[in-house]
């Protein structure tokens, strides 16, 4: 395939869905899990077959771009971010054609797709990690990734004191002797960037997915690509900020900006607007704008907002910080609540504070299901992109029960590192209300999925005027016939009482009560939406415990 594809099919596809400038700076981008979204085989796995069948519920959600995790060539040692051939489709997922089938349709129904890029580390099944371990010591293929003698009489020791992620040793010693550096699993060998040959392979990989039409790419541990210069001992740390929150020489290193600014000049040579999204752990908003900046990466993912918890002072705190740092580097904000690595914002809301984004309880349904709702309003009227994780426009709680046996997540079978839960919030979603996995496909599903959820389905609240799935359509359709949402830097806060955020953004006014009494609002203007039932009385209006309205005065 040539650097810059001329097939006439991709350039108007392409042409379809740049319908104008900036679009990512406010657009809403629905995460899709492929594994769990639609299986269209019937074999218990979803692949990009189902994704493609349900891409006209995508738009008529009012979504404005489609981010798909990984679907490459992969052992699935971690659920595809262990990536065995970049320019291949797993056949668990389907195959090239599948690939450049969804885009093209997806295209055609005025939706853009972005695609998971994982540049840390590969399989240990690449072809390039498997030809060092057969060169042995000394192999030029070994320099591309980290292998290290160890320390001790015989070598015994690993060559530093870094843990991995997932827990354990952040090394594995291979029989010739030598260690090699994974930060995730023993079966995710980190790349060794100061490599030139990983650089110029990860900029051909770019130009391969551009070519066949992609509108972006998402880049997995984006902090991580650069490590300190001599793998320096990391010496007492706490464990639990491993993921970015505390300064580490293996995260959020000043070399990372250099490739990507390398590869803000590869994706600038395509029409379309394609954009890169980060997914930088960082301990300050302030240096997660560092990858935003005008000449590297177009978004970052917003961790400090998506672990802040549901109380109205801390909320507009982390809101204020990272309008302020965004602005001087020209990049929007970007909004997220949940995600595949993380906890259903309806569970963790649903449980005492503290607790963080790994949660091991059900917690209060309900409540977590009103404040999701809320938060998810909240997160819609702020300026700038928002991201949607598939099912939780359903309301979709985490499944905290899932029998031991079935259980994927690599983390959960290594000790000390994250809790290894995270496949509570990658269970199947539901779309109709019978059939043997609720509608995600005929032959079950790979994950079991809750017998109350034929009422969370689809289909159960397709039309619904008090859904959540409703809720989320007319938020979507608010948000793009309001000119003042999605759009613009800065919000004008507005007086409220304790335990309530009120704020406007030109003629749209946006009120969350995070508490657990109601409180009375007065009535900005016409009511456009509301996430809990709210009285208007004598130009004031009662709004619920944990509720969030939208008013627009024009």
């Amino acid at each position: 395939m040539s650097q810059h594809s001329t097939d006439p099919a991709v350039t108007s596809a392409v042409a379809t869905v740049a319908k104008r400038r900036d679009w990512w700076r406010d657009a809403v981008i629905y995460q899709v899990y492929p594994r769990s979204f639609a299986d269209g085989n019937g074999d218990g796995m979803g692949d990009l077959a189902g994704v493609r069948s349900r891409l006209p519920y995508l738009r008529d959600l009012g979504v404005d771009a489609v981010w798909l995790s990984p679907f490459y060539a992969s052992p699935q040692a971690d659920a595809g971010y262990d990536v065995a051939d970049y320019r291949a489709v797993d056949p668990m997922f389907g195959n090239l054609l599948d690939a450049d089938a969804l885009i093209r349709e997806a295209h055609e129904l005025g939706l853009r797709i972005i695609v998971d890029l994982v540049p840390n580390h590969s399989s240990d099944q690449h072809e390039w990690f498997k030809r060092a371990l057969r060169e042995g010591p000394g192999s030029p293929l070994r320099e591309r990734y980290h292998f290290r003698p160890g320390k001790g009489e015989n070598g015994e020791l690993p060559p530093n004191d870094w843990e991995s992620i997932f827990g354990g040793p952040a090394w594995t010693r291979v029989e010739d002797g030598e260690w090699y550096l994974h930060l995730f699993a023993p079966e995710q060998p980190d790349f060794n960037w100061d490599h030139p040959a990983v650089g110029d392979e990860f900029r051909s990989i770019l130009r391969f997915w551009l070519d066949i039409g992609v509108d972006g790419f998402r880049i997995d541990v984006a902090h991580g690509l650069v490590k300190a210069e001599g793998l320096p001992d990391l010496g007492s740390h706490d464990q639990l900020k491993l993921l970015g929150n505390d300064v580490m020489p293996f995260f959020d290193q000043d070399g990372v900006h250099a490739i990507y600014r390398q590869w803000r000049t590869v994706l600038d040579e395509y029409a379309g607007e394609r954009i890169f999204v980060a997914e930088a752990w960082t301990p300050t908003v302030e240096r997660t704008a560092n990858y935003v900046r005008p000449d590297e990466l177009h978004q970052a993912f917003n961790f400090q907002y998506l672990s802040t918890e549901w109380d109205a002072e801390e909320l507009r705190a982390v809101i204020d910080r990272t309008l302020s740092a965004m602005g001087p580097v020209g990049a929007p904000a970007t909004w997220v609540l949940s995600n595949h690595d993380v906890t259903r914002h309806a569970t963790r809301f649903a449980n005492p504070p503290g607790l963080g984004t790994q949660i091991r309880t059900a917690g209060d349904r309900q409540l977590g299901l009103r404040r999701a709702r809320a938060a998810s309003l909240l997160m819609l009227a702020l300026p700038g992109s928002a991201y949607v994780y598939q099912g939780e426009e359903l309301g979709l709680p985490d499944v905290v029960d899932l029998p031991d046996d079935v259980r994927q997540d690599p983390a959960y079978f290594r000790g000390e590192g994250q809790d290894g839960f995270r496949d509570g919030c990658r269970v199947p979603i539901p779309w109709t209300r019978t059939g043997p996995s609720y509608g995600f496909g005929d032959g079950g599903s790979w994950l079991p999925q809750p017998s109350g959820w034929a009422e969370l389905s689809v289909e159960a609240q397709q039309g619904e005027p008090d859904s959540t799935l409703e809720l989320y359509r007319g938020a979507l359709a608010v948000r793009r016939a309001q000119p003042d949402l999605g759009a613009g830097d800065s919000v004008e806060w507005l007086k409220a009482p304790e335990g309530v955020l009120a704020f406007r953004r030109g003629e749209f006014v946006c009120v969350t009560n995070t508490t657990g009494e109601s409180t009375t609002a007065p009535a900005y203007g016409r009511m456009l939406l509301a996430s809990g039932e709210v009285t208007e009385a004598d130009g004031e209006v009662k709004v619920p415990a944990d509720t969030t309205v939208w008013w627009t005065t024009a």
